[in-house]
């Protein structure tokens, strides 16, 4: 799988371990913590989760809701608003940023003459990209965490139409596009496939698991065909 680099390719799936690091060591407040945590728990798009309203994630006592709503209005091609239950994890971090939200905005902007607006995607990715750097991770965009979270629920063994709706994919098709799928999912497959074994075949030595590999950087010597006597 192609991962994105310099803007081109598809953004990487995080493994656990990417997560953990970032979040402990990468992101550096509760806003970006809260922020990449809406992305990921909620499987929100980067400018759902930036344009999110305060009313929308927290009770007027300021207790974080059982469920945050993505309005349709913030949503790719305004189709429907989404409920998204609240997770523990997304609850902790929103907790802890609940003191710092703005009136109207989650998220507002920091800068002093829009301080009415939220804060823009263009500075979240720059945000993520100084905490990718600091981690070293390489190919992640601000859209790795709605690809993370989708593709960690079809691995779970959850029906696509139940992703769909957290989502808020059109079509099976457009969700399906966005899901990883690995080498051992692939080699599970296939493996399914010996519950159609037939009786009384030959026994053979153990393939090799991998194809031999080749020096990177041959002689032209060893490039040359070798050289077969005529029957």
């Amino acid at each position: 799988m192609a991962v994105k680099i310099g803007g081109h390719g598809q953004a990487a799936i995080l493994s656990h371990v990417e997560i953990e690091l970032l979040f402990a060591e990468g992101l550096q407040s509760d806003r970006e913590r809260a922020l990449f945590g809406v992305c990921l728990y909620t499987a929100a798009r980067i400018a759902e989760a930036c344009s999110m309203l305060t009313e929308d994630v927290y009770t007027s006592g300021g207790r974080v809701r059982a469920s945050v709503n993505i309005r349709k209005a913030a949503t790719k091609g305004k189709l429907a608003t989404r409920t998204i239950p609240v997770i523990e994890d997304l609850r902790s971090l929103l907790t802890v940023w609940q003191p710092h939200a703005g009136q109207t905005y989650l998220f507002p902007s920091r800068h002093s003459s829009h301080h009415w607006r939220h804060i823009t995607s263009d500075s979240a990715a720059r945000l993520l990209r100084e905490a990718c750097k600091r981690v070293g991770i390489e190919g992640a965009s601000t859209h790795s965490f709605r690809r993370t979270a989708l593709t960690q629920m079809s691995n779970a063994g959850i029906p696509l139409r139940v992703i769909q709706q957290v989502s808020g994919h059109r079509t099976l098709t457009e969700l399906q596009k966005y899901l990883e799928v690995s080498d051992a999912q692939v080699r599970g497959a296939v493996s399914a496939l010996s519950m159609l074994s037939y009786g009384g075949k030959r026994r053979f030595h153990e393939l090799e698991p991998e194809l031999p590999s080749l020096p990177l950087i041959q002689s032209p010597e060893s490039l040359k065909a070798p050289v077969v006597d005529a029957d």
